[in-house]
């Protein structure tokens, strides 16, 4: 596999609590990576990259989630360099992906086990937003090229169509963006607060 450098610098914004961005802001607090099993780039730190309504968006529906965390709606901006970055835009990663994938479920089966299903949430999802195959194939699939080669992967990034079509007949989503789920806390060049947000 040959493996490149994205030394590109962009910008993410992260959805959450109005007390999160203060304190990461301040300094009173560091963003960890999410761990559950349905992430669909698997663990990370997730900001959409350049979407800072679409990080707002979020974080408003989460908020009107029962038991949610996030009880004033904010997002938080951060400076990413791509750096290592196992990217599902390039080809070369996907193709990557679906080799690994079969490997990983031969793998299974001679255990007597299966990959887990991607999920439907609710009966209007559409957008299967419990990914859980997706994130246990990059789980395992990064750590294994890793082990092989000199990289350590800090960001894996990648399109999530999502929503309605953008009109009658389209491919084009509506909530279509780019993620970015950053691995190594240390391609966080720097945090910011969004105008306006």
């Amino acid at each position: 596999m040959d493996l490149l450098s994205y030394q590109r610098t962009v910008f993410g914004f992260h959805g959450c609590d109005r007390r999160v961005v203060e304190s990461v802001l301040s300094g009173k607090m560091k963003l960890t990576a999410s761990l559950n099993t349905y992430d669909w780039l698997g663990m990370g730190i997730y900001f959409w990259e350049h979407g800072p309504r679409r990080a707002l968006e979020w974080a408003t529906q989460q908020s009107k989630r029962k038991g949610s965390k996030i009880k004033h709606p904010a997002v938080l901006g951060a400076v990413i360099q791509l750096g290592n970055c196992f990217d599902l835009l390039d080809i070369q990663f996907t193709q990557h992906l679906a080799e690994s994938a079969q490997g990983i479920e031969v793998a299974l089966a001679l255990q007597g086990a299966s990959m887990p299903e991607n999920q439907m949430v609710g009966l209007h999802d559409f957008d299967w937003l419990r990914r859980e195959r997706d994130c246990f194939v990059i789980n395992q699939s990064i750590p294994a090229i890793e082990a092989t080669t000199d990289c350590l992967f800090q960001t894996v990034r990648g399109v999530f169509q999502e929503g309605e079509p953008a009109f009658k007949g389209a491919g084009i989503k509506l909530k279509s963006h780019i993620q970015i789920a950053v691995r190594d806390s240390k391609a966080i060049i720097g945090y910011f607060r969004p105008e306006g947000m």
